[in-house]
C-alpha cells in the first residue's frame, strides 16, 4: 500500500514500493521521481531527538565543510535532503539520494556469485580499489569530525569500476551546537574489539579504523572475513566477535583457526597492505586502539598499490590481476584447486583497467588531515 508523505513546507510525496529495510528503518521508492527513495524509522528510541537529528544534518549538508565533503564524494554519499513525515501515522524518516541507479551493494563485490552475475567485469583491481576508495572516504568523515560507528558492507554500495558509496548517514555521530548526537549501532563482526560485549562503550574513530581493515580484508580476500574460521585448538565456534576477541585469525597466526578450503592465500597480498592488516588484527590493534593504522594512512597504502607498473594481468585470464609482488597468478592456483573467484568474464563484459582520473577531493583528503 502506497504512503504519503510531507515536508514542513507542505510538499508532498507518494512512497510506492519496499526497496530496503535494516535494524532501524525501511526505505521505498518514491513515485515519479527516480533519482530519490524515502527511509523511514517507525520506532525510534527518541523520536524527538530522530528528528532534530535529521533536521541538523540537513541543514549541515549546505555548510561548506559539508558540501566539500560531498563534493569530493562524487555523489556517492546518500545524505539526508528533506525530512518528511507521513501523513497518517506520523512516521518520521527524510528523502534521500538513490544510490541504486549508480552502484550495487558490496556485498556483490564480496561474493563469488555477485561477482560472477552482477559484477561481471569485475577484477582484484576493482576490489582493491574499492578498498582505496573507501579508505579514502573514510579519512575525508573524520577529518569533518564525523564518526560512522556502524560501518559495514549493508551500508556500503560499489560500481563497476570500484567507485564507493555509503548511505545510513542518519546513524552517524556529530556534534552540532554544542550537542553530541551518538550513534548507538552496532553490527556483529564490524565491532572494534573494546566495543565488543560493551554496549556502553561510545564510537571513535580508532573504531572506524578496525572495521575498515575487516572490509579492506574482505574485499581484497575475495569476500574472507578475518576472523572467520573453527578455533585451532578443536574448540566449539561461537561467533566471528568471539575470535576477534580471543585473536583468532589467520593472517596474524594461522594455527588459530581451521577454514575449509580451498581459500585465497594470504601472500596473495602486497607486503604494505599485509603489514596494515596485521597491525590492526594482531595483539597491538586490538588491545590499543591509537596504535591501529589510521583510514588517512590505508588510504595512502591502498592508492600507492593502484600505481602504474603495481599490478599484473595474468596472461591466461583476463579477469586475474595480482600485485606485482608475486610472481605468478594466485587467482589461477586458486581456480586449479576448485576456488575459481574471478570467472572469465562473458562475451560483452571483458573486464579492463579504468583509464587515469583525476583524483578527487576524496581520494586527497588523507593527505592534508
Amino acid at each position: 500500500m502506497a504512503l504519503r508523505v510531507v515536508a514542513e513546507d507542505g510538499r508532498q510525496w507518494w512512497l510506492t514500493e519496499e526497496v530496503g529495510r535494516g535494524g532501524e528503518g525501511v526505505v521505498y521508492a518514491v513515485a515519479d521521481v527516480p533519482a530519490l527513495v524515502a527511509k523511514l524509522v517507525p520506532r525510534p528510541s527518541d523520536p524527538a531527538a530522530y528528528r532534530d537529528r535529521i533536521a541538523r544534518l540537513v541543514r549541515r549538508r549546505h555548510e561548506p565543510r559539508t558540501v566539500r565533503l560531498l563534493d569530493g564524494a562524487g555523489g556517492g554519499v546518500a545524505w539526508p535532503r528533506v525530512p518528511v513525515t507521513t501523513v497518517r501515522g506520523g512516521v518520521h524518516g527524510y528523502l534521500m539520494s538513490d544510490l541504486r541507479g549508480r552502484y550495487r551493494p558490496l556485498e556483490d563485490l564480496l561474493s563469488s556469485d555477485g561477482r560472477r552475475s552482477r559484477l561481471p567485469g569485475a577484477t582484484w583491481e576493482t576490489a582493491l580499489r574499492a578498498a582505496a576508495g573507501l579508505a579514502a572516504l573514510l579519512a575525508a568523515l573524520h577529518a569533518e569530525e564525523y564518526l560512522v560507528g556502524d560501518l559495514k558492507p549493508d551500508n556500503l554500495w560499489v560500481d563497476g569500476h570500484g567507485e564507493v558509496g555509503m548511505a545510513d548517514v542518519d546513524s552517524w555521530q556529530f556534534a552540532d551546537g554544542g550537542r553530541v548526537f551518538r550513534c548507538g549501532v552496532r553490527t556483529a563482526g564490524y565491532t572494534a574489539p573494546e566495543a565488543v560485549g560493551a554496549p556502553e562503550a561510545a564510537p571513535s574513530r580508532a573504531g572506524d579504523d578496525f572495521v575498515l581493515a575487516v572490509v579492506v580484508h574482505r574485499l581484497l580476500m575475495a569476500g574472507l572475513h578475518p576472523f572467520a574460521g573453527h578455533p585451532g585448538d578443536g574448540g566449539r565456534y561461537v561467533s566471528l566477535d568471539d575470535n576477534l576477541v580471543h585473536g583468532r585469525c589467520r593472517l596474524t597466526d594461522h594455527r588459530s583457526v581451521a577454514l575449509p578450503g580451498p581459500l585465497p592465500p594470504a601472500d596473495l597480498l602486497p607486503g604494505r597492505v599485509a603489514a596494515l592488516l596485521r597491525a590492526a588484527f594482531g595483539p597491538a590493534g586490538r588491545s590499543a586502539p591509537g596504535d591501529r593504522p589510521r583510514a588517512a594512512a590505508w588510504a595512502a597504502v591502498l592508492h600507492a598499490e593502484l600505481a602504474d607498473g603495481r599490478l599484473r594481468d595474468c596472461a591466461e585470464n583476463g579477469r586475474h590481476v595480482y600485485t606485482a609482488e608475486r610472481p605468478w597468478c594466485p587467482w589461477c592456483d586458486l581456480a586449479r584447486r576448485g576456488g575459481e573467484e574471478y570467472p572469465a568474464a562473458p562475451a560483452g563484459a571483458a573486464p579492463g583497467r579504468r583509464p587515469p582520473r583525476a583524483p578527487r577531493a576524496a581520494d586527497t583528503a588523507w593527505r592534508t588531515t
